[in-house]
């Protein structure tokens, strides 16, 4: 695990103690590295209409675009079970949208420090949708 990773796993195990997962109990943290080495986080925040839920790889894009930081060079995902938490389909989308496809995504456990694994985004979504 390199030095990036491993302070980009903390963030989001840092972040992920604010998650409001009042419906599913899967709290979720994601901690985004932008090109000048800040750090962007977010958690999941659900709501009792699911399609209004917002995963935590968008809150922390999202927070990170309102800023306006638009390159990244790396994001950690972690979850609180001892399973790994893979991005959805729409935070690959949105992660495309902005970062390269070799830029590294690693996804971990909180409750299972050695199960975590590393892909590059474009592993995660081969052709992906792109109006360029």
């Amino acid at each position: 695990m390199t030095d990036d990773s491993r302070q980009l796993i903390e963030a989001a195990v840092a972040v992920m103690e604010n998650a409001y997962a009042r419906y599913s109990n899967f709290r979720v943290g994601a901690a985004l590295l932008d090109s000048d080495g800040t750090i962007h986080s977010g958690c999941n925040v659900e709501n009792s209409s699911y399609g209004l839920t917002n995963c935590a790889e968008r809150t922390a894009v999202f927070k990170a675009v309102s800023i306006g930081k638009t390159s990244f060079l790396g994001i950690a995902v972690v979850c609180d079970q001892e399973v790994l938490p893979y991005p959805c389909g729409a935070c690959r989308q949105v992660l495309a949208e902005f970062c390269d496809a070799e830029m590294p995504v690693t996804v971990a456990s909180a409750k299972n420090p050695d199960l975590q694994e590393r892909f590059q985004l474009g592993e995660l979504l081969p052709k992906s949708f792109g109006m360029e």
